[in-house]
């Protein structure tokens, strides 16, 4: 996953666009949006790729586990499972060869803030995509025969989860940093509320927060925006009903320092520290995304370099930047052995001092907004990714951010910016820390 160097340092002298290409660029590539709501709410946004021969389409609904409580804590996720179970006129394996026997591919994900049901496929059928899509998220069976057995797989993914230190470090990292408040919760909930889900119990979570106002349809790629539109007043002649959206606002401005330990029969030692930072709904998220590029986003990051090629001690190291509407989680994550340890952590901590107290060079702020202009430029290549970004964009703002928009936020950062963020978020003496390691190993020290 990590390597020496990174795809940026082979691309980046073709990244110094001239303003003339850009212009070009922009006007025939990216930026042609369209936008429709129709009049039972649920909106449509769409962009025409006319030199691809595919299209991505995303069914959105603004709900996941943010919107759930400590009672029905993971019911999103299993209704996610659940729709792929079957509807009223088709069996999960009629909703599978449907779209497969078209070459076409069909996925969902729950995410703590929104739940996309997706599909991807050649142009010309579209259609069938959007009659499979449209039939699973307005008639689905919830047969209790299913919801019994897709039980079972979900815990089993559950028990995956716990099996692996590297993704049940994060879901206890949140449900540290932001407990109180139902952003702690995990998404997939918890075995208890897997078992116990019933029948009425999906259906009366859907009619509460699946309205038609929390809708929408996204689609990118080879097809028109007309199509899309008739499509869906096609489609979407039921109506499901209006959804009031209660979303308790993270309100915390700090989180309380602590130390945890969680012991697991594993062979390596797994870290994260870390605190809370501005979320999406904030302009001065940008900088914390910049300084997340320097100090552990790649290869060539300051952590990768001091603690891995230098030192030798961690096989991963990366900072993060994890965002919802309201609120960032920023930090460190690593692994490595228990006699190396304090010395990564030692390293690290030298690292955060360095860029609290000393601004970055120019050539290394250039070098950071270079990988994530590339990083966003390449991403365009691909109708899902363009999908994806187009929803998130308008879930979360209200209106598609252009790229160039963006582009131009990302080369306003300073390094004055930067050491300014830096002395918000890099105070360890301010961080959750949380270590998995086996209950065999006796640690020196994880200050």
């Amino acid at each position: 996953m990590l390597r020496t160097r990174t795809f940026l340092d082979y691309i980046e002298p073709f990244l110094y666009i001239s303003q003339e290409f850009f212009a070009t660029f922009q006007k025939n590539v990216l930026n042609q949006y369209n936008k429709t709501i129709l009049p039972n709410g649920i909106k449509i946004i769409s962009e025409t790729i006319p030199h691809v021969k595919s299209f991505s389409l995303g069914f959105w609904f603004n709900v996941g586990s943010r919107d759930e409580n400590i009672k029905n804590n993971g019911i999103t996720h299993f209704i996610e499972h659940m729709l792929f179970k079957g509807t009223k006129k088709r069996s999960a394996k009629k909703i599978a060869d449907d779209i497969e026997s078209s070459g076409g591919y069909l996925n969902a994900f729950t995410s703590k803030e929104h739940t996309c049901y997706y599909g991807r496929g050649l142009s010309e059928h579209l259609g069938k995509t959007f009659d499979v899509l449209s039939d699973m998220v307005q008639q689905p069976a919830f047969k209790p025969s299913e919801i019994s057995k897709e039980a079972s797989v979900v815990v089993d993914e559950l028990n995956d989860i716990n099996d692996n230190p590297e993704e049940l470090i994060f879901d206890k990292f949140e449900e540290t940093i932001f407990a109180g408040n139902s952003l702690a919760f995990p998404i997939i909930g918890t075995k208890k509320n897997i078992k116990k889900f019933s029948q009425l119990d999906l259906f009366s979570f859907i009619k509460e927060k699946y309205g038609f106002n929390r809708m929408l349809i996204s689609a990118s790629g080879a097809i028109s925006h007309e199509e899309v539109v008739k499509l869906s007043e096609k489609y979407f002649k039921s109506d499901l009903g209006y959804s009031a959206i209660k979303r308790k606002n993270y309100s915390s401005t700090a989180v309380q320092p602590k130390l945890e330990f969680i012991e697991k029969e594993i062979q390596q030692v797994h870290a994260i520290l870390g605190t809370i930072s501005d979320g999406y709904k904030s302009d001065d998220r940008i900088n914390a995304a910049v300084l997340n590029q320097i100090l552990g986003e790649g290869s060539s990051s300051r952590l990768f370099q001091s603690v891995r090629e230098k030192n030798g001690i961690a096989y991963q190291i990366n900072s993060f930047l994890n965002s919802f509407y309201d609120v960032s989680t920023f930090g460190v994550y690593l692994s490595t052995n228990d006699k190396m340890l304090e010395k990564a952590l030692n390293i690290i901590s030298r690292e955060l001092k360095k860029l609290r107290n000393v601004k970055v060079s120019e050539r290394e702020l250039k070098k950071a907004k270079e990988s994530l202009k590339g990083n966003l430029l390449l991403s365009l290549e691909s109708t899902s990714h363009r999908m994806i970004r187009m929803a998130q964009s308008e879930l979360y703002f209200n209106r598609i951010k252009t790229t160039e928009e963006i582009l131009k936020n990302i080369e306003s950062v300073t390094r004055e910016n930067i050491l300014e963020t830096a002395n918000q978020l890099l105070d360890e003496d301010k961080y959750v820390k949380l270590i998995i390691k086996s209950k065999n190993i006796l640690l020196k020290s994880a200050a």
